[in-house]
């Protein structure tokens, strides 16, 4: 299968080449960038040296659409939407990384993103990428998840599915490495600002926020809200989620760690941890791995819910290249079984 990248030159778009350069049954056959076309790859990552061979080349939707199969765009939000048009009329297969097509209503993104949505009828069009619940696997217009959105939704599915959980107590906790910011410059992802600190951001104000409920409705219809706080840690990758919620009867640790196993039990990528045991980040940084674990307290009738992702892996490249899988056919392990990076 050939496929593109638009926007290659992000940190997303970089992880979506290094994962494809291993895929057994794929070949990058273009890659793209709107504002560095004039460059080389390697002048702008000097790490790809002698790696990376294909030029620069400007976003040109015919030329793309006559040598690939596929399109992924890694694109900061608010572009895709633009750039994403030709492919979408052309009934070209578009797996679209930003959050532009995700939310399925128009003042949801207006109200979120700060800025207008792709017209309503295109994001009808788009099924959402939690790889693990595809509502349609053959879809060719694919809205990959938010790193934040992933690592909430499948850290609640099982309990909510089961109808397990008080769906008004629910407080999520998310901590997040530096590259969750892009490769923008701004202050608060300046080093002497996020070195040997931690820092709240967007509070109350997430654009993941609307994402989530959205996902978690569909399994339980009556939830409304969420609490939800993002905090900024002097790490360069991963999400760090820690999920509070009542649970409506008591379970002892060993009924839950056998739900979730039992539940993501044909989930090659959702490792459940045995009881007592709670994952760190460095166990899934460089993968497309998300680890959970689990405790509840009887005496506040709380489920406690830890779950560790790379934001780059299963937070965004990693889970749109198990979409590509699902959307061709192909193992959903395909390009992906890689040991994490340790330590």
């Amino acid at each position: 299968m050939k496929v593109s990248i638009i926007g290659v030159t992000g940190y997303s778009g970089l992880e979506l080449l290094r994962y494809l350069r291993q895929h057994p049954a794929v070949k990058v056959i273009s890659i793209h960038s709107h504002s560095m076309n004039k460059k080389s790859l390697e002048a702008v990552n000097p790490h790809l040296k002698q790696l990376i061979s294909l030029p620069l080349e400007e976003i040109n939707p015919e030329k793309i659409m006559n040598k690939s199969d596929l399109v992924f765009f890694a694109t900061p939000s608010g572009i895709s939407k633009e750039l994403a048009l030709p492919f979408i009329k052309a009934d070209f297969p578009v797996i679209d990384l930003s959050g532009d097509f995700r939310l399925k209503e128009l003042d949801a993104y207006e109200t979120w993103y700060g800025s207008s949505a792709a017209p309503l009828d295109l994001l009808q069009k788009f099924d959402y990428g939690l790889a693990e619940y595809r509502e349609n696997p053959q879809a060719k217009w694919i809205a990959n998840p938010g790193c934040y959105a992933t690592a909430a939704e499948l850290s609640l599915a099982p309990l909510l599915k089961e109808n397990k959980l008080d769906v008004d107590s629910i407080v999520i906790d998310g901590k997040s490495g530096v590259s969750g910011a892009g490769k923008g410059l701004s202050q608060t992802t300046h080093f002497s600002e996020t070195h040997d600190n931690m820092t709240i951001y967007k509070m109350n104000s997430h654009q993941h926020i609307p994402e989530i409920v959205q996902q978690l409705k569909k399994w339980a219809p009556t939830l409304e809200v969420i609490q939800f706080s993002t905090s900024l840690i002097p790490v360069t990758r991963g999400i760090f989620l820690t999920t509070y919620a009542k649970l409506n009867e008591p379970i002892s640790d060993e009924e839950l760690v056998d739900l979730y196993s039992t539940h993501f039990e044909n989930s090659p990528f959702v490792r459940i941890q045995a009881v007592g045991q709670y994952p760190v980040l460095k166990q899934v940084i460089g993968s497309n791995y998300c680890d959970i674990g689990l405790a509840y307290n009887p005496q506040t009738k709380m489920v406690t819910i830890v779950t560790v992702i790379d934001n780059l892996g299963k937070g965004a490249a990693g889970q749109a290249i198990q979409n590509l899988n699902i959307f061709a056919g192909f193992d959903e392990r395909c390009g992906l079984d890689l040991l994490p990076i340790y330590p």
